[in-house]
């Protein structure tokens, strides 16, 4: 359990990376032509503008098919570059430069042209609707003083998702705790193995994704905590479309 202070501080850096994420829909408006790497490079000058720091790995910027890599990371001399109709995956995690501070974890999609394709459409939206039931699960348990287990709420997640076909495209887990020494805290996920409740004034993600193999992944992820009155409050800013560019 975080002090009043932590959530705040994970509360604050929610907000620097959401100003990160209009920053960063600016920049490739302005510059057609860069690569994930650069725009990677464009999110890490940012994070020492708003005095963010991030200790483990660097923010995934993937282009058409290497969104399909759910932990995909450019590299200088590899790296894909912009094109029109292209689909970005935007997922980005700091904390503010504090002792103690806790991270923020956000993942958005964009997209660089005209016209979305259906199947990406498609995914989208049941993406967003998988993200919004997850959350309506755990409110409709708050409200009968329930405390869900973590690999409950990933099951009734990964349950909905095979439904609408998706079992083959299922490559990680509904979300995880948030940590102060990196985005993932320690245990207690909300995955299959984690048989414990989640736990009140703690941060964690909750990120459905599907992931077309050399295709394209699609991935929505938000942060939230359970206060002491039983009251799950979202941290984070909810996309409700794709961003188009």
């Amino acid at each position: 359990m975080y002090t009043n202070k932590q959530l705040q501080s994970h509360i604050k850096a929610s907000l620097f990376l959401t100003k990160i994420v209009n920053a960063s829909i600016n920049y490739i408006k302005n510059n057609p032509k860069i690569t994930e790497f650069e725009l990677q490079q464009f999110v890490l000058k940012q994070f020492k503008i708003y005095n963010l720091v991030s200790e483990k790995d660097k923010p995934i910027i993937a282009f058409n098919s290497s969104s399909s890599n759910p932990h995909y990371c450019p590299k200088k001399n590899k790296s894909r570059k912009l094109k029109p109709n292209t689909l970005i995956k935007f997922d980005i995690w700091a904390r503010i430069n504090k002792k103690k501070a806790v991270y923020s974890d956000i993942t958005w999609m964009f997209f660089y042209g005209k016209t979305i394709p259906i199947k990406i459409r498609k995914a989208y939206n049941d993406i967003i609707q998988i993200r919004n039931l997850s959350l309506n699960y755990i409110k409709n348990n708050l409200k009968k003083e329930i405390l869900p287990m973590g690999k409950d709420i990933n099951e009734y997640s990964r349950q909905m998702l095979i439904k609408k076909g998706y079992e083959k495209q299922l490559k990680h887990s509904l979300g995880h705790r948030i940590g102060t020494k990196s985005p993932h805290g320690r245990g207690r996920h909300l995955n299959r193995k984690n048989k414990h409740k989640i736990i009140k004034n703690i941060p964690y993600t909750i990120e459905p994704g599907v992931y077309f193999k050399n295709k394209f992944g699609i991935r929505s992820e938000i942060d939230f905590y359970i206060n002491n009155k039983n009251k799950l409050i979202i941290t984070t800013p909810m996309q409700k479309d794709i961003v188009k560019i």
